[in-house]
């Protein structure tokens, strides 16, 4: 995994916090959906269930699942795709999840990259969110967190030299 810029800052300074004593992040994972298109490289975004914002498809592993494969899981319940999911991670990125208690969990999102075969009409969460293609440059801009946004971005450049 490289770090760069943002995410190499926001990974030292989380295990700085660690050292420091600070309770560790909770582990989430992401599908990052992506297809070639005759301009590049086409990634897919979500809208959140709560506020609409553009996001990845994203959980929480169940059990002793991979994290790949939690991956692979989340796009196919949250965006109804599936494909084949990169043998590693791409990338991680922080943000901080809003409970239904109101108080925040810090998250580090483990990103695996998830080339699309197969986008279904019928999938679980297809009544709670919408989807939509967009070049890699346009999908970084509309998502809120840094990290991810430079995450997509990079990949967008060369998606073959970041995926299995």
């Amino acid at each position: 995994m490289t770090l760069t810029g943002d995410t190499t800052r926001n990974h030292v300074l989380d295990r700085l916090r660690r050292f420091l004593g600070a309770k560790a992040c909770r582990i989430q994972v992401a599908a990052l959906p992506w297809r070639r298109s005759g301009g590049g490289v086409e990634v897919m975004l979500i809208t959140s269930r709560d506020t609409g914002r553009w996001v990845i498809p994203k959980g929480w592993p169940e059990g002793n699942e991979a994290l790949g494969a939690a991956a692979a899981r989340e796009a196919n319940e949250e965006a109804g795709v599936s494909g084949a999911v990169s043998a590693g991670e791409i990338g991680r990125y922080l943000y901080f999840k809003q409970l239904s208690s109101g108080a925040e969990k810090r998250c580090q999102v483990h990103v695996f990259a998830l080339e699309i075969d197969v986008v279904r009409d019928k999938w679980p969460e297809r009544k709670k969110r919408r989807r939509a293609w967009f070049s890699a440059a346009e999908a970084a801009k509309l998502v809120r967190e840094p990290d991810l946004s430079e995450l997509i971005a990079n990949f967008g450049r060369n998606p073959r030299g970041r995926t299995a």
